[in-house]
């Protein structure tokens, strides 16, 4: 991972279940990342959702899912 590059996280399913009713959206209204984007961590699979972590002035935080 190069050093700007934003974290990239894996979510499990406990954490996919909680993004989705704690923003009462679907899998399917999430932005979403190529399987083959290189920032992905090992072993993401289509369907699974990624947490990203930008930082600076303002930490943020997005979610994608793969497709």
């Amino acid at each position: 991972m190069h050093a700007l590059q934003p974290k990239h996280t894996k979510l499990n399913s406990d954490e996919t279940e909680e993004i989705l009713a704690k923003h009462n959206i679907a899998l399917a209204q999430l932005p979403k990342i190529s399987k083959k984007d290189p920032a992905l961590p090992e072993g993401c699979e289509t369907g699974d959702i990624v947490k990203i972590e930008r930082k600076g002035d303002v930490a943020e935080i997005y979610f994608r899912v793969v497709i």
